[in-house]
């Protein structure tokens, strides 16, 4: 499951540069993930970092695009392949 960043993010520019998959970019008003890229840093970490890092606890997981640990560990690979 990938994660998203909810409005009341504060812009405060913790998560950016703890993500592995640079899946998180400042969106029109606040920072938002790219689903696409996000693995919730499976295969990276034991948590996801940006989380782990955000002071106002304003990351979730996206209901969305639910997405089981085998399926981030293939987007991973596809990710590394395509890097």
């Amino acid at each position: 499951m990938a994660l998203l960043i909810e409005k009341s993010c504060i812009n405060c520019d913790m998560c950016d540069p703890e993500c592995p998959n640079q899946a998180i970019y400042m969106g029109p008003k606040i920072f938002e993930i790219d689903w696409a890229k996000c693995t919730e840093c499976v295969g990276h970490y034991d948590t996801p970092q940006c989380i782990d890092v955000c002071p106002i606890d304003c990351i979730k997981k996206d209901p969305d695009h639910v997405e089981d640990e085998d399926e981030l560990l293939i987007k991973l690979a596809g990710l590394v392949g395509a890097g």
